[in-house]
Order: structure tokens, then C-alpha cells, then sequence
């Protein structure tokens, strides 16, 4: 099923990313990895927690240029390694409690639980990655989060180039 078209709340990006999809799985499951990449442009990601089940929670924080933690949490709700990750995406504090995304300066619009659904499908040695972000408030707040979104994504094809030689898969 291909997800291209964006809905109200719906975010979504498509990349090509040039790795193998056990690696760039292992990329987007792994704490040590996460860590590397994940964050907009000169963000940080000093503090990532994967309960990788079911019902398992992660936890991270961002840390902005200026130093400021942008922190988040996630239920997985499906996993079929090496293929879809559907997982909610709220804003929390440094606790783990879920939290407004007022409490970070940003508009109410945004829903407490948000949904993101990561599809990989091997693409002639690469990898395509589809990304949906669901609950993201149309206008100014989508566009940030896409931009956010594909630097993110932009620091994961520099990361797995730059590893792809020692991640195994």
C-alpha cells in the first residue's frame, strides 16, 4: 500500500535511503543508534529508551543548539521487523509524563497522542522509507515538524553511509 497522500493531520515523507533495510531497521530500533541521528539539524539526541514489543514505551529527548530538551514518548502498538513500526508520539516531560505541546511553546492544536507509521520496503539494495506522522496541525506547526522531519532524515542517510561498513545486520 503506498501512503503518499496527506491528510489534515497527516505528515508524510518518502525517502530512498542507500542501505540495506536490516540496517536502516536496526537504525530506527536501536538506542546506541537512534541516539546518532535522530533531531533536526544541530540537534542532539543525548537520552533515547527502546522497549521494542508491543505495548512497550520509548522515551527520548532533543536537545535543541541552545540547549533546550524537547522530550517525547511513544507506545508501540505493531511491529513486523524489518518491514512497518506503528507506534503513538506524544510530548512529555523529563518524567516520562505526557504533556501539552503548549508546555513546549507550541500551539494547543496539537493532540496529546499523535501516531507514527515507518514502512520499509527494499528498493534495489536500498531502502524505501515511508514516514507518517498523524496528528500534526496543518499550517505552520506541519511545516516545521516536515522540516524537522527531513533533516532528521538527512542525519540518518549521513549516519548509515558513514556506518554502513561496521553496523551488521
Amino acid at each position: 500500500m503506498t501512503m503518499t497522500k496527506e491528510t489534515s493531520s497527516d505528515l508524510v515523507i518518502e525517502r530512498i535511503i542507500n542501505a540495506p533495510r536490516e540496517l536502516v531497521w536496526k537504525a530506527w530500533t536501536e538506542p546506541e543508534h537512534i541516539m546518532r541521528w535522530r533531531g533536526p539539524k544541530d540537534f542532539t539526541t543525548p537520552v533515547f529508551r527502546v522497549d521494542l514489543r508491543v505495548g512497550g514505551e520509548s522515551y527520548s529527548c532533543m536537545r535543541s543548539p541552545d540547549s533546550k530538551d524537547y522530550c517525547g514518548k511513544g507506545i508501540y502498538l505493531e511491529i513486523v521487523p524489518f518491514e512497518r513500526l506503528i507506534m503513538t508520539d506524544s510530548f512529555a516531560d523529563k518524567s516520562g509524563n505526557i504533556v501539552p505541546a503548549s508546555y513546549y511553546g507550541m500551539s494547543g492544536d496539537f493532540p496529546l497522542e499523535m501516531r507514527i507509521t515507518l514502512l520499509l520496503k527494499e528498493h534495489d539494495g536500498q531502502t524505501k522509507l515511508t514516514l507518517r506522522h498523524s496528528g500534526i496541525p496543518a499550517g505552520e506547526e506541519r511545516e516545521g515538524a516536515r522540516q524537522g522531519w527531513n533533516e532528521s532524515l538527512d542525519k540518518l542517510d549521513w549516519y548509515l553511509e558513514k556506518e554502513k561498513s561496521t553496523m551488521s545486520a
